[in-house]
């Protein structure tokens, strides 16, 4: 249940967004058949694992509430078109994580549709069901909001029924209850046809915080010991990383039974630093979340990222600035951990809230008229040909933001001090200056040093002592380190990794 350093963990993740990435028949709407035309794209840019957002049926544009566990949204195409995706990714060393969405259903679900029939339905149990006077009397009728769920009112009506049922995101959304057995054994039946059946490498695990209301929050922890132990005896090898959406003490608990949990703490520090120019003590933070993981896992998996499709663009974050945009893409892909890149960092994409504005169409081309296999199944009001550059243009301009991640991500890939996953290798380097982030990357065949200058000023470097023998450059975003580090200082917004002479 729990990560074998013998087994391959791919190094660069990738989210994609389906219904945004690739269209590969025109309809506007992208589909699997899209990204397997887009498969060599993600194996050149150094990417070694896909987390899909769903892909079942839905009546949503999201698709993340479920109406069949066992097929393909017809806009995506078939289970056939799924299982192709999986031996092309394979046949490319890439991963394919499931977008598994068991907090919940859709209302649409036959699971709900027979519950909310009547009381005595053999479904009812599925779902979370009260009277309002029993509601009231456990003082659950509102909760504070969250930041994975704005609802202040939980509870929503079921027409000429006593009860309500209880529907933590959305009323279209009912939370399913896991004290029922018989929805324990449906899960069951999901889990091995998506890992054994169908041959997915793992899942991406939404809302694992809430498998359990707020009222039984301590439930949710020993759910994941029952899931793990499922996942282990069906797939040994599966891989699962899990949305917590807390603090990094809530988060920690959870290491115990998943490979990997997402970095929220720091997915925001990262956006604060660069957009305010100034570290936080982002370092000395980091190493005291590893020491908590440690305790629960001592092969715990950092998955780390900018923002993902909940978060606004770090592109919009930090105004469209494309030296921070390259900054934060500097820092995410040198610190330890497992980075998951959201569709479109790499070409520096916009998007802020509402959510369908942070999960625009990919800019492939600027073929605006035809579209080609740009999707249009929405307006774009942030990414668009007069705001970003498409792909097909970043690849010819050496400076673009597509070509900094190519460089990043493939040194990432190949120093083995910057790919280390497990038991995090990272040291802060003090250079006395708060504009100025610095960590020491060790490893026994080649250590490294990481300087980021957060500032919008030339900043003078001067090493510790200790690592004034760290001299040979080998990236710098500020081309007048291109014969070497040799006028100690760093331009505006700059990042340098150096190694020893």
């Amino acid at each position: 249940m729990i990560a074998d350093k013998s087994k391959f963990i791919p190094r660069i993740c990738y989210e994609i967004f389906v219904r945004s990435f690739c269209d590969s028949n025109g309809d506007g709407i992208g589909d699997l058949q899209g990204i397997i035309s887009k498969l060599d794209y993600l194996a050149e840019l150094g990417i070694e694992a896909l987390w899909l957002t769903p892909i079942h049926p839905s009546p949503s544009y999201h698709k993340y509430d479920v109406t069949d566990y066992y097929s393909i949204e017809p806009e995506y195409g078939t289970l056939d078109d799924f299982r192709m995706l999986l031996r092309e990714a394979h046949n490319r060393n890439i991963q394919v994580y499931l977008d598994l969405i068991i907090n919940h259903t859709s209302t649409l679900h036959p699971w709900f549709a027979e519950a909310r029939k009547s009381r005595d339905n053999v479904f009812r149990n599925f779902y979370w069901w009260m009277t309002p006077p029993q509601i009231e009397s456990l003082g659950i009728s509102k909760r504070e909001t969250s930041d994975d769920s704005q609802v202040v009112y939980p509870w929503h009506d079921n027409p000429e029924d006593q009860e309500k049922y209880y529907g933590l995101f959305f009323k279209g959304m009912p939370d399913l209850n896991y004290h029922s057995e018989e929805l324990r054994h449906e899960l069951e039946k999901i889990i091995r046809f998506w890992l054994v059946e169908v041959g997915v490498d793992g899942f991406r695990l939404d809302a694992a915080r809430h498998i359990y209301p707020d009222w039984e929050k301590e439930e949710s922890i020993g759910f994941w010991d029952y899931f793990s132990r499922l996942v282990k005896d069906v797939k040994p090898e599966a891989f699962t990383v899990a949305e917590v959406w807390a603090e990094t003490e809530e988060v920690a608990p959870y290491f115990k039974y998943l490979n990997a949990t997402f970095h929220f703490d720091l997915s925001f520090a990262l956006q604060r630093i660069v957009l305010h120019e100034k570290d936080e003590a982002m370092i000395e933070k980091l190493l005291d979340s590893y020491a908590l993981f440690e305790k629960y896992n001592p092969l715990f998996i950092d998955a780390i990222m900018l923002t993902n499709h909940d978060q606004d663009r770090i592109g919009s974050v930090v105004g469209n600035n494309k030296d921070k945009i390259k900054l934060a893409a500097s820092i995410l892909l040198t610190l330890p951990g497992q980075p998951y890149i959201y569709y479109g960092e790499e070409i520096g994409m916009l998007g802020t809230k509402p959510d369908p504005y942070i999960r625009e169409p990919f800019l492939w081309s600027e073929d605006e008229e035809n579209h080609s296999e740009n999707t249009h199944w929405i307006d774009a009001q942030f990414s668009t040909n007069q705001t970003i550059m498409p792909l097909v243009e970043q690849k010819r301009d050496a400076a673009s933001i597509y070509n900094h991640y190519h460089f990043l991500i493939s040194l990432r890939k190949t120093e083995p001090a910057l790919c280390q996953i497990f038991a995090p290798n990272l040291h802060r380097v003090c250079l006395h200056d708060d504009q100025l982030l610095a960590y020491f990357r060790p490893h026994v065949d080649k250590s490294l040093v990481i300087i980021h200058n957060l500032s919008g000023y030339p900043k003078h470097i001067d090493l510790p002592e200790d690592k004034a023998d760290f001299r040979n450059v080998l990236f710098s975003s500020d081309l007048s380190h291109s014969d070497g580090f040799i006028n100690a200082t760093l331009a505006p917004y700059s990042s340098l990794i150096l190694s020893a002479i």
